[in-house]
């Protein structure tokens, strides 16, 4: 794989973004009612992709920060707009969690989905196109295309492939996650103008942007603009209130993909953009936003606590694991940082496992109420294990994956603010309540219900795409030097920035300032 010539691997980034687009148009001449023919090319293609993305992986130099693979080519040159793409240590393992989870996701609809395959497929593959182009993107106009590009299959794959409440659910995503967007294009249009304005040049290139000076009070508005799209694709709380009904109403597969992926748009987001852009205004809202963190760890565990649903738990839970990415971010150090990356890779595993668990057993049982289950693990051992493990993961043990990431976010967040630190680690405590909770009350007691005697456990197909998942956990748990080595000089540049800026833009500012003085020309 790492033989691969020269000249593919200089444009292995385009290919990676657009080879689901040809899996797309392949779709468009097979026949319709041929489901297994469509699932197997489908499937095909997003394991091609995944394949494909080993060698940026392995060949990723972790001792530079710059971007690398890089393609750039004029697009709307008028307007200084390129087609612009590049990886470094930050977007990497996000890519590569795309990749890696969505055949996963496409081997759990050959059961699940049995209506409108072909079309089913179709949005799949535009969703992988969205979402890695995202996370590649080093041109701004070309981020939001693609951020925006996501929108359209997900709203299609709840709405037409949901439960019961699906229209509802999905126009509720869209809404809420449109409306953020909205905000973050006119804030990307004011930064274009910006950038002319100092420079004499017109460009969306983000790496111009960033050797910007921004005048501090042009910094608030901005990141409050950025910051509000991201927060409402994360979410944070309190903007959260589409992602249960988004979760519980999406099929299976988009419940994985959801979760897994498009959250950490957000969360990416802010540390790609918001933060080194406007490294003034992103430190001094920290204490808002950190608290905002930890009422969403605290909110999101409580509230996991109380559903009967086991679907909703899990969904509730994201907000829970979400806040800690988002502490660790803000805590604007390597360990803080480092561990909310880690954490966005091991909540896409963890929690994309869980959904994949619950859509296992409703497929057999055509429920997801706690209550219609008890003794499972008499019938189903391996299926049991299985979902162990996954729980295990997602409260945080020692020796799985979510244990590095919350304690690399929890060190990071000590140095910078220890009374909310101490308070998110009450989070980890309640992980282990709702979780274990649930665990003992599907799978332990006694078989009160006849129907659930007779469950068949995993098949080999359900086996095969639970396996690399339960590879990871461990990976990521006992050596997760594999992928934070890749990540270390990405972060520290990401610092060293966020410092530098602050101080310069700072520099001979009146002692104790005000925020409303620093921001609005209010005197102290």
């Amino acid at each position: 794989m790492t033989g691969l010539p020269a000249d593919f691997m200089a444009n292995i980034l385009t290919v990676l973004i657009f080879l689901p687009l040809a899996g797309v148009f392949v779709l468009f001449f097979l026949p319709r009612d041929n489901n297994r023919l469509l699932r197997n090319v489908t499937f095909a293609v997003t394991l091609l992709t995944f394949l494909l993305s080993l060698p940026v992986a392995l060949k990723l130099d972790g001792a530079t920060a710059a971007m690398q693979f890089v393609v750039r080519a004029p697009w709307i040159a008028d307007y200084g707009i390129e087609y612009h793409v590049g990886v470094d240590g930050i977007s990497l393992w996000l890519v590569m969690l795309t990749t890696f989870l969505m055949p996963i996701a496409i081997l759990s609809t050959y059961k699940a989905v049995e209506k409108h395959v072909k079309e089913f497929m179709i949005f799949m593959l535009i969703l992988e196109v969205g979402m890695v182009g995202v996370f590649l993107a080093i041109d701004l106009f070309l981020f939001y295309i693609f951020w925006e590009l996501v929108l359209i299959p997900m709203y299609f794959l709840i709405g037409v492939w949901g439960s019961e409440r699906r229209i509802y659910s999905a126009i509720k995503f869209f809404l809420f996650t449109f409306a953020g967007s909205v905000l973050m294009l006119v804030a990307i249009i004011a930064l274009y103008f910006h950038h002319h304005e100092v420079t004499g040049v017109y460009s969306t290139d983000l790496l111009r942007m960033y050797a910007l000076d921004i005048p501090v009070k042009l910094q608030f508005w901005m990141f409050a603009a950025f910051a509000l799209a991201f927060a409402f694709k994360v979410p944070m709380f309190p903007f959260h209130t589409w992602l249960p009904d988004a979760h519980v109403d999406a099929p299976t597969s988009g419940s994985v993909i959801l979760a897994a992926i498009l959250l950490k748009m957000g969360t990416y987001g802010f540390l790609r953009f918001a933060i080194p852009l406007f490294p003034v205004a992103a430190v001094d809202l920290m204490p808002a936003i950190g608290a905002l963190a930890v009422i969403g760890i605290i909110y999101g565990a409580l509230v996991s606590m109380v559903q009967k649903d086991m679907k909703k738990l899990v969904a509730y839970s994201s907000v829970s694991h979400l806040g800690f990415v988002m502490l660790g971010l803000f805590a604007f150090n390597v360990q803080g940082i480092e561990g909310g990356i880690l954490q966005m890779i091991n909540h896409g595993v963890s929690t994309g496992a869980l959904f994949l668990i619950v859509g296992l057993i409703y497929e057999r049982r055509h429920t997801r109420l706690i209550s219609d289950f008890g003794g499972l693990s008499k019938v189903l051992p391996v299926y049991a294990t299985v979902f162990m493990i996954v729980t295990l993961s997602s409260i945080g043990l020692p020796g799985t994956n979510g244990f590095v990431g919350e304690f690399l976010i929890l060190l990071g967040a000590f140095k910078t603010n220890r009374v909310l630190t101490v308070l998110a680690a009450t989070g980890v405590i309640l992980a282990a309540v709702y979780m274990l909770w649930m665990y003992q009350r599907v799978m332990f007691g006694k078989i009160t219900n006849e129907e659930n005697r007779h469950l068949r456990d995993l098949n080999a197909r359900e086996v095969a795409y639970m396996l690399p998942i339960l590879v990871m956990v461990f990976w990521i748990g006992v050596y997760p030097q594999t992928f934070l080595r890749k990540m270390d000089a990405s972060v520290q540049a990401v610092v060293t920035r966020i410092e530098t800026k602050r101080q310069a833009a700072l520099s001979g500012r009146p002692a104790g300032e005000t925020l409303l003085a620093r921001y609005f020309d209010v005197r102290k």
